[in-house]
């Protein structure tokens, strides 16, 4: 029996959310890995959202040909230029990150098939979303070292890719992706599933009082990913950290209503931990 997420099961978890003090490292150092020149905004918004949430340091991983777009448009988040494997294996090699977000605007080639294999090999928590996930589907490879520190954030594309033969219900087709997979699965929608490989299951229906048509704009799911990697960041369980990011992810869209835009959702995510921290 899956579990409907709901503002009841938010406040058994929101203790979670409020930072506990001490050092930034304390609260865990994330990677996100940039696209190029004109591609990297996906990424920036993974990033605002992962320190919104309460990652103590994030870091882009930026293609020399996007630094100064990057570095025009962020201010707390930190910059590396990685344009190469062996620079990203020196960037994995840092014992303090605790975790890796890798496919938003990343690109489709070799080099950034070969950072999948990098960031799975470094097991790590590791959100992998977009265009992550289209790599993944194209290499048998990449999906063998999927692991348990992995969440995969697929629509409903990007599921088919991954699982063709899959079909039926959705709580049921997501589930048995999680078990195949080994990680936790978040198939997005307006009805949103979230398995884990151990069992667990949990819906989110964004419908009735709280639809939220429109987070259907560029770079919502960016920021989704961005919201579980924070949460992933500071060492929580994969599959609450999902859970609670999605449900996070629309009612910070509920508090903004019709007419916002992606990067909106990080800027109101403070009022709305405030609220749920203190409902």
């Amino acid at each position: 029996m899956a579990e409907i997420l709901g503002a009841a099961q938010m406040r058994g978890i929101a203790a979670g959310l409020a930072k506990r003090g001490g050092h930034k490292f304390a609260q865990g150092h994330a990677v996100i890995v940039s696209g190029d020149h004109g591609r990297a905004g996906a990424a920036r918004l993974a990033a605002r959202g992962t320190l919104r949430i309460g990652a103590g340091l994030v870091t882009l991983a930026s293609p020399r040909g996007a630094m100064a777009e990057n570095a025009a448009r962020l201010d707390a988040i930190m910059l590396r230029q990685v344009d190469s494997m062996p620079e990203f294996a020196a960037v994995l090699r840092d014992a303090r990150i605790t975790a890796l977000c890798l496919g938003p605007g990343m690109g489709l080639g070799a080099r950034q098939a070969g950072y999948v294999a990098q960031a799975l090999r470094a097991e790590r928590a590791l959100v992998l979303d977009a265009d992550a996930l289209s790599l993944i589907a194209r290499d048998a490879g990449l999906f063998a070292a999927l692991h348990g520190g992995c969440v995969l954030t697929p629509h409903g594309g990007e599921f088919m890719r991954l699982f063709p033969d899959l079909t039926g219900d959705k709580t049921d087709m997501c589930r048995a992706a999680a078990a195949r997979a080994g990680c936790v699965v978040v198939f997005k929608g307006e009805e949103t599933v979230i398995a884990a490989p151990d069992g667990r299951c949990a819906v989110h229906q964004a419908v009735g009082l709280r639809a939220a048509p429109w987070l259907a704009t560029a770079g919502s799911g960016d920021v989704l990913a961005g919201f579980i990697s924070g949460l992933s960041a500071r060492g929580w369980d994969r599959f609450e950290a999902a859970c609670a990011a999605v449900w996070l992810h629309v009612q910070c869209a509920l508090d903004l209503g019709s007419g916002m835009i992606a990067e909106d959702l990080p800027e109101v995510l403070p009022k709305v931990l405030r609220e749920v921290l203190m409902s």
